[in-house]
């Protein structure tokens, strides 16, 4: 399953990149906004909850099961 980013005005790159952040470092909306603003990208801090909203859950889904099938792999004895 991929994820469908049809209709956004945004690369797909910059919103993933956003939401890892999100995810990984705990920042709020409002610093995400100042760190795109630095790399000349205006993006409103609402913009940024619908994508998290949207996304996060898809890649934490999709992160799931990537690790679960690694988990798999890893366990199998090799002889």
């Amino acid at each position: 399953m991929t994820i469908s980013f049809k209709g956004s005005h945004f690369p797909k790159d910059v919103i993933l990149h956003e939401v890892f952040f999100y995810l990984r470092y705990s920042v709020s909306y409002r610093d995400l906004e100042e760190i795109l603003a630095e790399r000349r990208v205006k993006v409103d801090h609402a913009t940024l909850n619908r994508w998290i909203v949207k996304y996060a859950p898809l890649i934490a889904d999709k992160a799931r099961r990537q690790k679960r099938n690694c988990v798999r792999l890893c366990n199998a004895r090799w002889d």
